[in-house]
């Protein structure tokens, strides 16, 4: 009988099984590493209180817990939760099905998975984008929101619907090379390390922290103006506009606050909370991949060994 590899699950397999992992994987992803976004957003502010302008992520986390107290880290993880989930639901099963339909040979492309990872990400950001807004609102020092519903109405209010796809633009020109990236990293790495595409934990946490790492790195800069368009900093409404739009001039108002390092700004918070972000992510998602297969295949096999 041909060997079916959980990799690429059964085509038979229903979209929902892709959504339902991929659920799981998003909301572990962002919730574990939810106080570490938190700092990362902290450091990446422009022009900071007095009271929050930190030297590094050990001193920003104990002054935050310290003055603020320990729930302050994780202010916004309800709707980060609440977004994630189906964000990541639309995200891998996308993935997934652009990955099957580019790769019919079965054999890997390293071109196909990022053009995979791209359209995927479409998808993603298109829900994830206005959770992002309120989750950085309500993250800065000072944030006066209550709850994140209380930070939705306020911001409607005060900014229209637009306030919450202001940093669409920004975000789809970050993640997309971001993704592109990471799966290429993460396929290839796989290749590596795991050339079969057994079910082996060890190997998915290393190629997706390694992966998750090397394109947080890349693409600080436009993190860093994603969170201006998202924050919308008062002292940065240098020009005669009402609110910062689009990446052209976010980019211009970081370089004139803080010169060409401001672009790398929280880049080590940034890479601290994608590699282990990334790294629960595909490990969670590969597991219950490698579950479903087993559940449908009449072997019932361990999940040790190739599936036939």
């Amino acid at each position: 009988m041909e060997a079916v590899d959980y990799e690429g699950l059964p085509e038979t397999t229903a979209v929902s099984t892709h959504m339902m992992a991929g659920a799981a994987a998003g909301i572990m992803e962002h919730c574990v590493m939810y106080p570490l976004d938190c700092v990362k957003t902290r450091m990446q502010i422009l022009v900071p209180d007095p009271r929050a302008n930190y030297r590094n992520i050990a001193d920003a986390f104990y002054r935050i817990v310290r003055q603020e107290g320990i729930l302050r880290t994780v202010r916004g993880i309800d709707v980060m939760a609440c977004g994630a989930g189906p964000a990541h639901a639309m995200y891998f099963a996308c993935y997934e099905k652009m990955k099957s339909i580019l790769c019919r040979a079965g054999r890997s492309n390293h071109l196909a998975h990022g053009v995979a990872g791209s359209c995927a990400t479409v998808l993603h950001d298109a829900v994830m984008n206005p959770a992002e807004v309120i989750k950085q609102r309500m993250q800065v020092f000072g944030s006066p929101y209550r709850n994140w519903i209380h930070c939705y109405r306020a911001v409607y209010a005060r900014e229209g619907p637009a306030a919450f796809y202001r940093s669409y633009g920004t975000q789809l020109s970050m993640n997309i090379p971001f993704q592109s990236l990471h799966f290429v990293i993460y396929e290839f790495s796989q290749d590596l390390l795991n050339g079969e595409r057994h079910y082996n934990p060890k190997t998915h946490i290393v190629s997706g922290g390694l992966a998750g790492a090397v394109a947080a790195a890349a693409t600080t800069p436009l993190d860093v103006c994603k969170t201006l368009l998202n924050t919308q900093e008062r002292c940065a409404h240098v020009m005669k506009s009402s609110a910062i739009s689009g990446f052209v001039e976010a980019f211009r108002t970081v370089y004139r606050f803080r010169g060409a390092r401001g672009f790398f700004s929280g880049v080590s918070a940034r890479v601290l909370y994608q590699m282990p972000s990334t790294a629960i992510s595909w490990s969670v998602y590969e597991f219950f991949k490698a579950y479903i297969t087993k559940q449908k295949s009449p072997t019932n096999g361990d999940f040790g060994n190739k599936i036939s």
